[in-house]
């Protein structure tokens, strides 16, 4: 056994078993909702796991979103016109959304923290392969290739979010999602923002500086997850959560909200440099200047979402974002028609900011639904600790799902802008499409989740938890 924060009371509680530096530490015995077993053990546990976990999926963000970065640097030696930077941002965005499937099963098949020293180190392919091929004169293909590499850092959030769902007790796991997601998310700011500095220094001719700088962090947030977190042996030996959770009806609900929430976020800061030089002729570095901020504010607030939801329920939040982000999208619309630069970045970054709330919001949804479907299930004679139990292996396995198909969102922005402007020199007929799909996702979020309260009696020392 290993010493932890608490003391050798709390790690005879948590039962943590050591197998050495490749295998880690392993927790036998987890369970966060005893408020005893969380103050005195879970809780210094649960927030060192988070934080070692914030700093993987914070770089594994910074690597997917690379290109998005790139972009600005490809210059007219580089023989890539507009149409071509944006399909480069959507193919990253496709294979990093893909790849957010099996690296939700790969926490249950070798641990949470065994993965997140894996994916960590799988950072390096993308950056050491750009460092040799990111010149004038390399193919598109190339480039292409290039991007679909940094798709590995895509995979992270969908694992990362999985692993510390499991960590934290029900009325926590608002803000716990919301920090984990919006420390990652705060990787997209982050190398646009080492981007602006390179391109006002170093000037647009040297983009292999910024892998000079990324290198270097995934080594040191690998070794930090290495010594700094525990895998859970309930979660391990589970294999079936993403099963279950792909057979609940839910599921596809929340996926296709997600798409409104973080497939906006993911798809915007790909597109927002991008958008910023096509439609209104802005260099590389007046671009860059101004793209970090809307992801920054997107990241920063996602854990506000989650608070929100945790405070006025996540559905009502919900619902009330995606009105909201339809105004922001109409604003953006209007701005175009009168080519105003600086309203259309205001409702640019009102879209980051309101996509940063809504990811916070619905994430937390998810195990709320489930933890009420357990709790009717119980007003109905079922064993209470068997249907909890079963909640939370489905909202398990339901968030990496969920990220994962709420990732395509994304592409499906990049496209829509490509098709846009390759047809209209415009980014306006996306706007309508997008403007549409908020009003849709508001909707789906009121009929599903709203218009209708459960028919089945939830005992009242529960109705907080189960609120969604």
């Amino acid at each position: 056994m290993t010493a932890t924060a608490e003391g050798s009371v709390a790690t005879t509680e948590a039962n943590i078993v050591d197998r050495g530096p490749i295998k880690g530490r392993w927790i036998q015995h987890w369970d966060p909702e005893n408020e005893g077993f969380w103050e005195r053990t879970g809780k210094s546990i649960a927030n060192r796991n988070l934080w070692a976990s914030i700093f993987v999926e914070h770089i594994g963000f910074s690597v997917w979103t690379l290109w998005a970065v790139f972009v600005l640097f490809l210059g007219p030696e580089y023989h890539v016109d507009a149409a071509g930077k944006f399909f480069l941002g959507a193919t990253a965005t496709l294979v990093g959304a893909l790849l957010r499937v099996p690296y939700t099963f790969a926490v249950a098949w070798i641990g949470g923290r065994n993965w997140t020293v894996v994916s960590g180190l799988l950072l390096l392919i993308p950056t050491i392969a750009a460092a040799f091929v990111l010149q004038p004169g390399t193919s598109y293909t190339t480039f292409v290739v290039m991007a679909c590499l940094g798709g590995f850092g895509g995979g992270n959030f969908s694992s990362s979010m999985s692993n510390i769902n499991t960590f934290f007790p029900e009325g926590k796991k608002g803000a716990a999602l919301g920090l984990n997601a919006g420390g990652g998310n705060l990787g997209v700011s982050f190398i646009q923002l080492i981007g602006l500095l390179i391109i006002a220094t170093a000037g647009a001719g040297h983009p292999k500086l910024l892998l000079a700088v990324y290198i270097p962090l995934i080594v040191i947030s690998s070794i930090v997850a290495a010594f700094a977190m525990e895998n859970i042996a309930s979660v391990s030996n589970d294999k079936g959560a993403f099963f279950m959770a792909l057979k609940e009806k839910h599921t596809g609900v929340m996926s296709f909200l997600y798409i409104g929430t973080f497939g906006s976020f993911i798809g915007y800061a790909f597109a927002f440099g991008l958008v910023l030089q096509t439609q209104f002729g802005r260099t590389p570095l007046q671009a860059a200047s101004v793209t970090f901020i809307g992801p920054l504010l997107g990241s920063l607030i996602r854990p506000v979402g989650g608070w929100m939801a945790d405070r006025w329920g996540g559905a009502l939040v919900s619902a009330v974002n995606y009105i909201l982000m339809a105004v922001a999208t109409l604003i953006c619309i209007l701005a175009s028609g009168s080519n105003s630069l600086a309203l259309f970045t205001i409702g640019f970054i009102l879209l980051f900011i309101l996509s940063g709330i809504g990811n916070g919001s619905t994430y937390k949804m998810i195990p709320a639904i489930f933890r009420r479907q357990a709790l009717e299930s119980v007003a109905k004679g079922v064993d209470k600790t068997a249907a909890l139990l079963t909640a939370r292996r489905i909202s398990g396995g339901a968030v990496g799902l969920i990220g994962a198909v709420g990732a395509l969102g994304g592409l499906a922005i990049n496209l829509a802008f490509r098709q846009s402007f390759a047809a209209t020199k415009s980014g306006v007929p996306a706007f309508w499409a997008f403007l549409a799909f908020y009003v849709v996702c508001a909707v789906v979020t009121y009929l599903v989740y709203m218009r209708r309260s459960s028919t089945v009696q939830i005992s009242a020392d529960e109705t907080a938890f189960a609120r969604i």
